[in-house]
């Protein structure tokens, strides 16, 4: 058992796997997954998690190199957690395909979705 921290097993073993320039891409339950593209589907309700906690301990576990957003997300959007580089949310649909994992929150709010490119620690 941690101490603090991500308890969600499967999630920590796909962040630890992760190597540099993985993709890991946490959304809201309306973003399409490919097939192929793993799935942990953490949404249980309307708005339950909320995106902020979940995206806030998936940073906690993983060296983010860039965080991709979409264009049409509300601007200053995760500007208190991440720098950001705006796409369009069809390219942001399209890395979704190549991504290691979707993480699936419950959150209601349109555009709730980041693409984060794993870096390393050094």
């Amino acid at each position: 058992m941690l101490h603090d921290g991500l308890w969600h097993p499967r999630l920590l073993q796909i962040l630890a796997a992760a190597g540099h320039t993985d993709l890991i891409v946490v959304a809201d339950p309306g973003l399409p997954v490919p097939p192929g593209v793993e799935t942990v589907d953490l949404v249980w309700r309307r708005g339950e998690p909320a995106f902020l906690p979940v995206l806030e301990a998936v940073l906690g576990e993983l060296v983010v190199e860039t965080a991709y957003v979409a264009e049409e997300s509300p601007r200053g959007f995760l500007d208190d957690l991440l720098t950001t580089e705006r796409i369009p949310h069809t390219r942001l649909k399209e890395l979704t395909g190549r991504a290691r994992a979707v993480v699936r929150t419950g959150e209601a709010t349109p555009y709730s979705n980041v693409v984060l490119r794993a870096g390393v620690p050094f």
